[in-house]
């Protein structure tokens, strides 16, 4: 007779499983979605948090990593952030919860999760969760609100949507679903911060139908003891444009997946990520393409500045199915370390079962050029400042490839103050 044991839970998971039992009945959401919610938690309960035996956090042991959770923050108010560029339109989740309801721009309308959770209408959307995908399980578990947002075929959008992802620390649980419709055109741009200490699980849902162009930016600025954990899903229909920025600059933990698949043909999808990591954090950019359609393009850069004692994992893997020909997939991850207390570990992999095709992939990792600092300080450059330059200089490449010149200056200064405190 086979005997089946649980594991002995760590105190992490112990306290992520009676949180459950305590909120579980305050949730939104109907059968369907209360079921969902308990398939996700006795998954935790059952196998745990996933540990390097698993092949797709051979590199991020969470079992190991996320050693505690904060407990919930009931008496402070998630803090208040300006605006990134000025006149966009701001959907803010505060403390897990839907902030109120701002007027849209034409063509754009925008509904509350609670409510489709509460109705079901969201159930489909879930995750229930398995062994290797604590991300979804967790989400799924404790999401308590979000946007679910409408783009209008033909819509073009003068100016940003930004979601912002808001917390005074404890736990925040929170979803976002956006459906473009033929045609559309918008900027998007995620931004997830807020006291420090916390645990964060944020999922973003992205379809987009035939010929839509989409520019989506995550900028993720947790706390330096905030756990982070955030998936991007896409896909991308017939002759439309998904453009992903990722900027990580914070967090002690981090794992923001990427997951994209083609729905069409014609379509093209290219991320371009920047990991600034710093102190002793450890984040993990992890992301599966599936090109399952003919003539379809893709590209990924991404450039990792390490110092400190951090840790850093690329995982990208491309798979091609056997219609899919004329395939073109390019991927790149490149790193600087500038510590020799540092770690970066990459992982590309292309899985092509199609005959016709233009695939590759590379890493590099390297130190910045004594012979460049030295030609700059020569010049009177502070060394601190010469560095700095350099590093600017390393991820300016694709931080300039975003058509919006005020993007572009944004993030830039926010990638100089990251390095004022950590360079």
């Amino acid at each position: 007779m086979n005997v089946i044991t649980m594991p002995q839970l760590t105190p992490a998971e112990k306290a992520l499983v009676e949180r459950f039992g305590r909120v579980a009945f305050d949730l939104p959401g109907n059968t369907d979605v209360a079921r969902k919610r308990d398939e996700a938690i006795e998954t935790l309960k059952f196998s745990g948090l996933p540990t390097r035996r698993v092949e797709a956090f051979h590199y991020t042991d969470l079992r190991r990593l996320l050693a505690t959770v904060p407990a919930d923050k009931q008496d402070e108010n998630a803090p208040k952030l300006s605006l990134l560029i000025a006149g966009s339109t701001v959907l803010a989740l505060e403390d897990g919860h839907a902030a109120s309801e701002p007027g849209m721009p034409a063509g754009v309308s925008v509904t509350p999760l609670a409510g489709m959770l509460a109705d079901g209408r969201f159930a489909a959307a879930l995750d229930a969760g398995a062994p290797d995908d604590p991300v979804g399980a967790l989400n799924t578990a404790f999401v308590s609100d979000g946007w679910f947002v409408d783009i209008e075929a033909g819509t073009e959008l003068a100016a940003p949507l930004e979601l912002q992802n808001l917390h005074a620390g404890g736990q925040a649980h929170v979803c976002v679903a956006v459906r473009v419709a033929e045609g559309a055109k918008a900027t998007i741009v995620e931004r997830q911060t807020g006291a420090d200490g916390a645990l964060v699980t944020s999922q973003s849902h992205l379809t987009l139908a035939e010929n839509a162009d989409i520019c989506w930016i995550i900028l993720q600025e947790q706390g330096e003891a905030t756990s982070h954990l955030a998936r991007f899903n896409a896909k991308i229909g017939a002759g439309a444009k998904l453009r992903l920025f990722i900027v990580n600059a914070g967090g002690k933990l981090v794992r923001q997946e990427v997951r994209v698949g083609t729905a069409g043909e014609g379509c093209e999808f290219q991320l371009r990520c920047v990991n600034l990591l710093g102190g002793d954090s450890h984040t993990d950019l992890t992301m599966v393409l599936a090109h399952n359609h003919p003539n379809t393009t893709s590209t990924e850069i991404v450039r990792n500045v390490v110092t400190g004692r951090a840790k850093g994992v690329f995982q990208g893997q491309i798979r091609v199915a056997p219609v899919a020909q004329k395939t073109d997939a390019r991927m790149a991850c490149n790193s600087l370390l500038l510590s020799d207390d540092t770690d970066f570990s990459a992982k590309p992999e292309l899985e092509i079962f199609a005959d016709d095709v233009a695939c590759g992939h590379g890493a590099t990792v390297t130190e910045i050029d004594h012979n460049h600092l030295f030609y700059l300080m020569a010049r009177g450059i502070p060394e601190k400042e010469a560095r700095g330059l350099l590093v600017k200089a390393f991820v300016a490449e694709i931080v300039e490839e975003l058509d919006d010149e005020g993007l572009v200056d944004v993030l830039e200064a926010r990638i100089d103050d990251w390095f004022a405190a950590h360079g």
